[in-house]
């Protein structure tokens, strides 16, 4: 792994104690230019994780509390009628930064939620007919309850389809509570984290992450993934284009965080579920497999070349 990105990793592990794999899920999301969405239970660290990875990539941060009356102009700004000038000026709301968090993004309404679409998507917001790009890099960040807690609004497909890795924290293992119940407050620590990188550095590393080679086998296994889930009857809907290209990316950062320049089977196996989990839905009522139980099967079902 670049020596940038260890360093981000072991800071982002000082604070979120025992969950390795999902922190570095969460950098490789970032690296792949993505976006990232964290589904669990309050208060197992979701807050916490995003706030600490803004900090250690050295990246502008803001933090928008998704609530049921929260309006798109509270996102993306509002035009103000200035008396002195006679002309109304535009205030950005909090989007124009290079991390949004989004919390608790499904307490709020579809039409909240709608405000993120072309922003995760283009990189750009469209207030009062005007265009208006966002800084670079650009990430969302999206905490989100489980869907059956009371006030929740579900996330529509074009939503989650904008997210390029959805991760679930857990609870921590025992070992791993004790050292938090020992140790320095979590919010403590936060404030005193210093950025291990640079914007600039962070979208070099982009660069060279996408520039790492994939053979033509590497990409019949992938193309091979899609069709089955195009085709298998346990599926409702199949992975689109955006999902396959999701999955080279990804796939792209894990390598290129292992140090290596090729990407192997393996490492498409690793993001594979973080990143088609929230994008299939079984076919048939109760009793269909789970997601879990469908990328499980994805995995089993077609072969590497």
């Amino acid at each position: 792994m670049p020596a940038q990105l260890n360093a981000v990793t072991d800071q982002i592990n000082n604070v979120i104690l025992g969950k390795a794999q999902q922190i570095r899920l969460s950098v490789a999301c970032l690296l792949a230019r993505g976006h990232l969405l964290i589904e669990d239970v309050p208060g197992v660290g979701k807050t916490t994780l995003a706030h600490a990875i803004a900090k250690s990539l050295g990246l502008k941060f803001q933090r928008v509390q998704f609530t049921s009356d929260l309006l798109p102009a509270d996102i993306l700004g509002v035009s103000i009628y200035n008396r002195d000038t006679g002309g109304f000026e535009f205030h950005p709301g909090p989007i124009f930064t290079n991390v949004v968090l989004a919390d608790e993004v499904n307490r709020a309404t579809p039409r909240a939620q709608s405000a993120l679409l072309e922003a995760m998507e283009e990189s750009q917001v469209t207030i009062e007919g005007e265009t208006r790009p966002l800084p670079q890099p650009f990430f969302v960040i999206a905490t989100q309850n489980p869907s059956h807690q009371i006030g929740t609004f579900p996330l529509p497909e074009s939503q989650l389809d904008r997210f390029l890795m959805r991760i679930e924290l857990g609870y921590p293992d025992a070992q791993a509570e004790r050292a938090l119940l020992n140790g320095t407050d979590r919010r403590d620590l936060l404030s005193t984290l210093p950025a291990c990188l640079a914007p600039e550095e962070l979208t070099r590393l982009q660069r060279e992450a996408q520039k790492v080679h994939t053979s033509p086998a590497l990409l019949d296994y992938l193309q091979a993934i899609v069709n089955y889930t195009r085709h298998s009857p346990d599926f409702e809907h199949g992975l689109s284009p955006r999902a396959a290209l999701a999955m080279l990316h990804g796939a792209r950062a894990w390598a290129y965080m292992d140090g290596r320049d090729h990407v192997t089977p393996e490492d498409l196996q690793t993001v594979l579920p973080a990143i088609v989990g929230h994008r299939l839905s079984p076919a048939g009522g109760p009793g269909a497999a789970n997601r879990n139980e469908l990328v499980d099967q994805l995995l089993q079902q077609v072969a590497i070349p």
